[in-house]
């Protein structure tokens, strides 16, 4: 897939002009609490099903079950998007594990812009996790034609990062968001999509 020939942030960063800017996470006002049902789901998975054999198996067993249930808040302005392809050419192109963007007008099953985040599985390179993160950023930024920021999730399912491109700027967050403190992580995840649905009013 074309997202993945670069290897790191740098790489893509420098081939497309952008500048990086490390920044502590906003604060979310609230602490968000997780719901009971998916603690419990996930501390079934995690007891019970070899979820980080592949990147797959991490999407499927623990990411796309919290970025569900953060959704949910916002079914009725946001769509989640699970390896859904995205084209702007030949090197930017590739198939991102998920994709938040604006609910169409035209129903659930159209997949339309804006998108506003993007979240990548990696088992443990988050490296190369960041690169591939980096370039669907951008893509989506073209995809977009709009300078708002983007958001970029990678997770390996225990620990999730986030970093955002907002015109030709890549800010990454220093703080890691850990599964062991699910709270603090759904209050993170709840943030990004609150803020998404702000900045681009819907």
């Amino acid at each position: 897939m074309a997202f993945r020939i670069y290897r790191t942030l740098g790489e893509v960063l420098k081939k497309y002009q952008i500048t990086y800017k490390e920044d502590s996470f906003p604060v979310p006002p609230n602490l968000t609490v997780t719901p009971i049902r998916l603690k419990e789901e996930l501390d079934f998975t995690r007891r019970e099903i070899p979820y980080d054999v592949s990147e797959a198996a991490i999407c499927e067993n623990i990411i796309y079950p919290i970025l569900r249930e953060v959704w949910k808040q916002f079914a009725g302005v946001l769509a989640i998007w699970s390896h859904q392809p995205i084209e702007l050419n030949e090197e930017l192109n590739g198939i991102p594990d998920y994709i938040i963007a604006k609910k169409s007008v035209l129903g659930k099953v159209v997949f339309d812009v804006p998108y506003v985040a993007v979240i990548e599985a990696k088992r443990d390179d988050f490296t190369m996790g960041w690169a591939q993160c980096a370039l669907e950023m951008y893509t989506i930024q073209q995809l977009n034609n709009d300078t708002r920021p983007v958001f970029g999730i990678v997770s390996n399912g225990e620990i999730w990062e986030i970093g955002t491109l907002e015109a030709n700027e890549f800010r990454q967050y220093r703080e890691r968001f850990d599964i062991n403190k699910l709270d603090e992580l759904f209050s993170a995840l709840t943030y990004v999509l609150e803020t998404c649905k702000r900045i681009y009013n819907l």
